[in-house]
């Protein structure tokens, strides 16, 4: 995968800060009331974001999917009311596995450690 250009993470960064005070001000859907946004991948023509998200329970995901997808049009909307950008890009909502896989590298060294602590 190509790194992206400064336009690309500048792009993506402003669209993380304003897509998470959007949720946090506005969309008043119960299903995104736990999401937060933790990146956007900007294409390099800057007609599609990749927007990454992550909620506390895994059992919200599915209904946090939903919610996001069903709020893409107003969240387009106000963003060409926040932003300067010429285009404002399409917006595809992808469930963020990398705070999963953190959290089971957790475990695993919790348990290597209650494992070594029982062996002396």
């Amino acid at each position: 995968m190509r790194k992206p250009s400064l336009r690309q993470a500048r792009v993506g960064d402003l669209l993380r800060e304003s897509l998470a005070d959007l949720l946090l001000r506005k969309v008043k859907d119960p299903r995104v009331e736990e999401v937060t946004i933790t990146g956007v991948e900007v294409s390099a023509d800057l007609k599609h974001a990749h927007v990454f998200f992550c909620v506390r329970d895994d059992e919200l995901k599915e209904a946090a999917l939903q919610g996001l997808t069903s709020a893409e049009g107003f969240f387009r909307y106000e963003l060409k009311g926040m932003l300067t950008i010429k285009t404002i890009p399409n917006l595809t909502f992808t469930y963020d596995t990398s705070f999963d896989y953190g959290s089971h590298i957790d475990e695993i060294l919790d348990k290597i450690k209650a494992d070594d602590e029982g062996t002396h």
